[in-house]
């Protein structure tokens, strides 16, 4: 079963509202649930009545920001099971699903940059994003490159810089670091042709100096895909502006990690639900600061 719970949105941004192409490779497909409406500016154009790319971008469309609005719009992409785990085997892959990984897809080509842990990115294997030839024209119409920059957290710069991420991105590769990581380490990534920034005193990476270090890049959409220390990081800090969960119909039971971690806030900040898919059984959610 495939459908749509339409919830109202008022943070959409229209000039992000369709990518070129015919949405060939669309996630979630179905019409509304009983009684809704489809997501705004969106139209059921796939052979089958499903979602489009175009509508999926209209979905998860970032809110305006800039002049008169925020500066930057931080969102993160995670995927749970039932029961909390934020991994299997130690990656998410396996909790994961075709419908999720084709939201995946759309939330890198909306986004400026993809803010990224190290761990991650040495678990996961992570590569450069790559340029989607359905989304060149919302790109260009929005003023972003043909893909987003790959920004990746790191004290001790403890990575790979071999890898393509480093050396053959379509977009300079980010590195964000203390003030105290090991000199060597930065003459390397700067070597292999990232660009390293300076986000935080001593060895640390401060999360809200981060967010802005990349707003001043112009880097303004922003994604974070964890791990879940980096999560936790920027949810203690205050500076996540909205979840896109996907809760996946499985039970893991173990020790796996849950999306976020690290010390606890003093208070919980509730988000309100901005959107929300069902395919399957997985639940495609989206929750936004009110």
């Amino acid at each position: 079963m495939r459908r749509l719970f339409p919830v109202t949105d008022e943070t959409q941004s229209p000039d992000l509202r369709g990518p070129a192409g015919d949405g060939g490779d669309a996630a979630p497909r179905g019409g509304p649930a009983a009684g809704g409406q489809p997501v705004p500016g969106a139209r059921a154009s796939g052979p089958d009545g499903g979602w489009s790319l175009a509508e999926l971008a209209a979905a998860y469309a970032y809110p305006a920001t800039g002049s008169g609005a925020r500066k930057q719009w931080l969102r993160a992409n995670m995927v749970s099971t039932l029961d909390g785990a934020a991994q299997h085997d130690g990656r998410s892959q396996g909790i994961s699903c075709a419908s999720d990984m084709r939201i995946f897809g759309t939330l890198r080509a909306l986004a400026d940059a993809v803010v990224v842990g190290a761990e991650t990115v040495r678990q996961e294997g992570y590569r450069p994003a790559r340029a989607r030839e359905d989304f060149a024209a919302a790109r260009a119409a929005a003023g972003q490159g043909p893909a987003p920059a790959i920004a990746v957290v790191t004290a001790g710069l403890g990575l790979d810089f071999s890898l393509p991420l480093f050396t053959a991105p379509l977009t300079q590769t980010v590195v964000l670091t203390g003030a105290g990581a090991p000199r060597d380490r930065v003459e390397a990534a700067e070597k292999a042709g990232a660009r390293v920034v300076v986000a935080g005193e001593g060895l640390a990476v401060d999360p809200a100096r981060a967010v802005r270090e990349l707003v001043a890049l112009g880097h303004t959409r922003l994604l974070t895909e964890g791990g879940p220390r980096l999560l936790g990081q920027f949810v203690a800090a205050d500076v996540l502006d909205e979840l896109c969960l996907t809760l996946s119909p499985m039970l893991t039971a173990g020790n796996a990690q849950r999306i976020a971690g690290g010390p606890p806030v003093e208070v919980p900040r509730r988000f309100v639900l901005a959107s929300l898919l069902e395919e399957d059984g997985f639940l495609f959610s989206r929750y936004r600061r009110p």
